[in-house]
């Protein structure tokens, strides 16, 4: 199956984050056990102006990842115990990036990232060339339905209900 490619992540989120619906995300662990799940929802982040986006508060060293190179991995600790993962999006300068919500089998980031035993510790790789993670496409084409994007009651109503969640039906 064909791997993910750094230019495949050099677009905008809005056209990455619904194309990753329906790929395959790779793990292989340190044992040399594959895990191989389907991805059914990710959520994007776009910019300063996105009052949901880590960076609407401007670069710190948390969100440094998120002005950086697309396709690289940004892991960060929610609610002080749950690691969850994005992968940034776009033009290097300008943060955005994509949430992976949920695969087959595995709703919500969280249970995801447990899954995948994906930590702290792939925060800056590149998933495009990583050797214990990446995302495959195999050509399968789901029907996506949009939707607001969840946890985000801190966002302003505009960015709180706008669709940027991609769902695969």
């Amino acid at each position: 199956m064909p791997v993910l490619t750094k230019e495949f992540f050099s677009r905008d989120v809005l056209s990455v984050a619904p194309e990753l619906v329906g790929k395959n995300i790779v793990r292989i662990l340190d044992g040399g056990e594959k895990i191989k799940l389907r991805i059914t929802e990710t959520e994007c982040y776009r910019g300063e102006e996105d009052t949901a986006c880590h960076a609407s508060k401007g670069r710190t060293p948390r969100t440094e990842i998120l002005y950086g190179e697309p396709g690289v991995i940004y892991v960060y600790l929610c609610y002080g115990i749950h690691f969850l993962m994005n992968i940034v999006t776009g033009e290097k300068g300008f943060p955005q990036g994509v949430l992976l919500r949920a695969c087959e089998g595995f709703e919500g980031p969280a249970r995801l990232t447990k899954k995948l035993a994906v930590d702290k510790s792939f925060n800056g790789m590149n998933i495009y060339n990583h050797p214990e993670l990446w995302i495959e496409d195999d050509g399968f084409t789901p029907n996506i339905i949009t939707m607001p994007r969840i946890g985000i009651s801190y966002a302003t109503p505009e960015f709180r209900d706008i669709k940027w969640r991609f769902v695969m039906k």
